[in-house]
Parts: C-alpha cells; sequence; structure tokens
C-alpha cells in the first residue's frame, strides 16, 4: 500500500482531504504540527482531535515547535502577511518537517488540505510554487481539494490516485466542503477560526513589544495569550489577569526573578512583574492593579520577589484612565 503523510489541522479541508486519499486506498499518517503561536491547546482540544482522527482511522502524531519557529517569526525570507504571520515561511516549515516524517516512514508524497485562493498570502499559484521550490518537494506535494486546478503531481502520474476522482474548489466559499461533508458523515471538526494568533492585530501587538524589548522565549510567548499587558519601561513589564482562571494560569508561569502582585482584604487578580522594577514602578504597578480591584477606594496591594517570601504592603490609589492607556500594549 501507497503511503503518505497528511498534514492535519484537524479543521474540514485537511479530514477531506485524508478522506478522499483513503478512498483512494492511500496510508495516511495525520501530522499535527503546533506552534507557540497556535490557539490554545488543552485537554479539551486534544480530547477532541483524537475523536476526530479515530473517526478518521488513521494514524496519528503531534509535533510541537519552538526554537525553528522563533526563528523564521524574527527573520522571514518571504515576509509577514497583514499582522506578524510569516505565512509562506511557516508554510515552508510545516511542509520541511512532513518532508522529514515521509523520508523516515518510506513514504511517498505529502498530502495537504490546501485549497487555491482560500487563504491570499500562501495558498495562490506563486506561493505553492515557492514552497514546492524552497523545501525540494516539487511534485511531492498532493492537494486533493484543488488538485484538478493544480499541476499534475508525481502521485497522479504514477496513478497511486486518481486525479478525476480529486476536486477542483477554489476561493473562501466552503458550501461544497460542507455538503461533501455531510456526504461522507463527517460531523466534528474545528470551524476555521484563524488558528494562529499572529493573525490577530492585538496579539501581534503585543509580540512586537517583546521582540523590542527582550527575547524571545517560549515562556513569554505563553504569557501573551494572558491578561491585560502594560509596559513599564525598556526593561519592566506587568501583565494582570483578567479572571479566577487566568489567575491560576499567570501564577504557573511565573518565573524566579519575576515580581507577584495581589490585592489584600478585598478579591481581585493577581499581577506578574517581569525585568527591572524600582520603586517607582512598584508603586506604578500596584496603581494599575488597584484600578482592577477598586476604582474608589484605596486598596491594599501586596508584592514579592520570587523566590523569596518577605511580602511587603503598599496601600494606594488606582491609576488614572489616561495614564492607564498610554501604558497598555
Amino acid at each position: 500500500m501507497i503511503k503518505a503523510i497528511g498534514l492535519f489541522s484537524g479543521g474540514l479541508d485537511s479530514i477531506l482531504a485524508i478522506e478522499l486519499m483513503k478512498e483512494q486506498n492511500i496510508d495516511v499518517l495525520a501530522l499535527n504540527i503546533v506552534t507557540p503561536f497556535s490557539h490554545k491547546r488543552d485537554k479539551d482540544y486534544l480530547d477532541k482531535i483524537e475523536r476526530i482522527v479515530q473517526n478518521l482511522g488513521v494514524k496519528f502524531k503531534i509535533l510541537f515547535l519552538k526554537d525553528d519557529f522563533f526563528e523564521i517569526l524574527l527573520s522571514p525570507k518571504y515576509g509577514y502577511g497583514s499582522n506578524l504571520n510569516p505565512c509562506i515561511d511557516c508554510k515552508i516549515l510545516f511542509f520541511n518537517k512532513a518532508k522529514e516524517l515521509m523520508i523516515k516512514t518510506n513514504s511517498s508524497f505529502i498530502v495537504s488540505g490546501e485549497i487555491l485562493g482560500q487563504r491570499p498570502m500562501s495558498q495562490n499559484k506563486q506561493a505553492l510554487r515557492i514552497i514546492e521550490k524552497e523545501t525540494g518537494l516539487q511534485g511531492l506535494i498532493l492537494r486533493p481539494l484543488s488538485a484538478k486546478l493544480l499541476p499534475e503531481t508525481i502521485a497522479e502520474r504514477n496513478e497511486w490516485v486518481i486525479r478525476d476522482k480529486l476536486l477542483d474548489l477554489s476561493g473562501k466559499n466552503r458550501k461544497e466542503q460542507i455538503d461533501l461533508a455531510k456526504k461522507l458523515g463527517i460531523e466534528e471538526y474545528f470551524w476555521p477560526a484563524g488558528g494562529c494568533l499572529l493573525t490577530d492585530k492585538c496579539f501581534s501587538k503585543r509580540v512586537k513589544d517583546l521582540i523590542r524589548h527582550q527575547t524571545l522565549n517560549l515562556n513569554d510567548v505563553e504569557l501573551l495569550k494572558l491578561g491585560r499587558h502594560f509596559r513599564l519601561s525598556n526593561q519592566a513589564k506587568l501583565i494582570v489577569a483578567r479572571e479566577e482562571e487566568e489567575n491560576k494560569m499567570l501564577f504557573d508561569l511565573i518565573k524566579n526573578g519575576d515580581y507577584l502582585f495581589k490585592p489584600l482584604e478585598i478579591k481581585g487578580p493577581l499581577a506578574l512583574g517581569r525585568g527591572n522594577f524600582n520603586n517607582e514602578i512598584i508603586n506604578i504597578s500596584c496603581k494599575i492593579l488597584a484600578y482592577y480591584c477598586h476604582k474608589d477606594r484605596k486598596v491594599k496591594i501586596g508584592y514579592n520577589l520570587l523566590p523569596e517570601n518577605n511580602q511587603r504592603v503598599i496601600e494606594t490609589n488606582c491609576l488614572d484612565n489616561n495614564n492607564l492607556r498610554e501604558l497598555r500594549i
């Protein structure tokens, strides 16, 4: 049986691409690639993607990227999209990882659920040619949903798959995919919701601030996904949680050398201070936290530098709205 690697997001397009391969007796290994900027990947996500894979009846592998993704984010050869999304470079990285797995598993080609014209930066004919050239995968990437609109691949020329059984989809309209899913009995999949946080304008602003002021690392990126962020100086920032769940997540990301701020005597959010904090910045941090605890009276804020346990207390009014907006990222 011919084997292939299927790039698999859990979205409908990647599911359909694999289903079309199964119909032609191709043994597909589904590869799910996760970057530090993928949307939340919690237990619910893992449970759902496992159910989807079980329904597909294929083998499955998750690959977590970190340093190699940071590298292309800092200096993408083909630039960014509308925000900080290096889409073409990201695709090149994904296909290179799939290529490594293809060689390792003695597979014959790679399957992708991409649809021509669906994403303007990375799913046009020129971008597809660039990706194949950069990865050395000319003719080895089959996109079953748009195959009839694209040059014939090696899999088609060798008749591992029959071209007439592939599709000619293009553009952003998803009606045909949804109709096909109903026909195939596919009910569970992830709806498209901008799987990469780097396509989000507000999140990209936080990433740019992080790059300007400190080294990009996984812990700092995870912090970007939480709370309200404030730039207090070139060497200091504050993150204030928004809810009880974020309090727990923020606490889990605290490192030695960070400051932990919390309200005393009343309920309220935690705040994490990272960087070089002097007395002035500590006072501003307490005022910011007080703003989210009680705007009409003074609040006692406790703080300590980890891993020390000697908590200090400042009683303060909240920061005014104008100054708050100026500091917020």
